[in-house]
């Protein structure tokens, strides 16, 4: 999938557990809410940082592309490692370490260990980065044209203002984990749902995804688990921006509105 499906597919997906938990009697504040759907918005572009083509790496100018370039290598390596006798030879590291399960969960984890152990700096930074990735995918298109200073200004004003909000009594900070010293533990949890929806968008295309690594299927590692390749689609067809990009946007509205009690 391209970009701007992927962050709409993680909102949408971040706007589902938010009716799943109302429906379940766990209604979410609503900053949570809107929180939580902007930063998988940006987690779904995530695992794209090992392509130095992907909307991750323009995002934060030299900087992601640079670290575009070395998880690119980082990956290759790893599949080279640890390749099974069916699995092809490749050139490159796409669509491999950072489209696992694996993944998503580690990096889910290190940003709920960083915001209970780092403070608030290290809350703002999260919201920061995964804001400017929602901007770039939501709204690429304004994006494009504009400077990448504003998009950072954007990003870093929403952050303050948000972290802010939250930091109110009942705002959701702590949210889900209430004990005292784990406000914001909750904050992995559309991190990994973000790069769990991107894992999941690309099985659908005709390459496939290898979510399950590092499990063997059969002589394959990364094995590129899909529908049948008659239902798959090229990233970028009329598939996908004529019928599942209205889809999220459909599902993610229906989403927020039983969340939010309103329907």
């Amino acid at each position: 999938m391209m970009g701007p499906a992927h962050s709409l597919s993680g909102a949408a997906a971040w706007l589902g557990v938010g009716a799943a938990a109302a429906a379940a009697g766990h209604t979410m504040p609503w900053p949570v809410l809107v929180v939580g759907a902007l930063i998988t918005a940006g987690a779904a572009l995530a695992p794209d940082l090992d392509h130095k083509s992907a909307t991750i790496s323009r995002a934060f100018g030299p900087v992601s592309k640079g670290i575009c370039e070395i998880v690119d290598k980082l990956s290759y390596a790893v599949y080279k490692a640890t390749k099974g006798p069916g699995d092809p030879r490749r050139t490159g590291g796409h669509r491999t370490l950072t489209h696992t399960w694996l993944w998503a969960v580690l990096t889910g984890g290190a940003a709920s260990v960083a915001a209970i152990t780092g403070g608030r700096w290290a809350v703002l930074a999260i919201l920061f980065v995964h804001l400017v990735l929602a901007v770039e995918g939501l709204l690429w298109r304004a994006a494009r044209v504009s400077s990448d200073v504003l998009v950072w200004l954007l990003g870093a004003t929403s952050a303050w203002i948000l972290a802010g909000v939250l930091d109110q009594p009942g705002s959701g900070s702590n949210w889900l984990f209430e004990a005292p010293g784990q406000e914001y533990l909750w904050l992995g949890l559309p991190i990994v749902l973000g790069a769990l929806v991107h894992d999941i968008g690309d099985a659908l295309t005709v390459s496939g995804c290898p979510i399950l690594w590092p499990i063997p299927l059969g002589r394959k590692r990364w094995y590129p688990i899909g529908p049948p390749k008659a239902m798959r689609f090229r990233a970028g067809s009329w598939v996908e921006i004529k019928v599942l990009m209205p889809a999220f946007m459909i599902l993610g509205g229906v989403g927020g509105a039983a969340a939010l009690n309103v329907i």
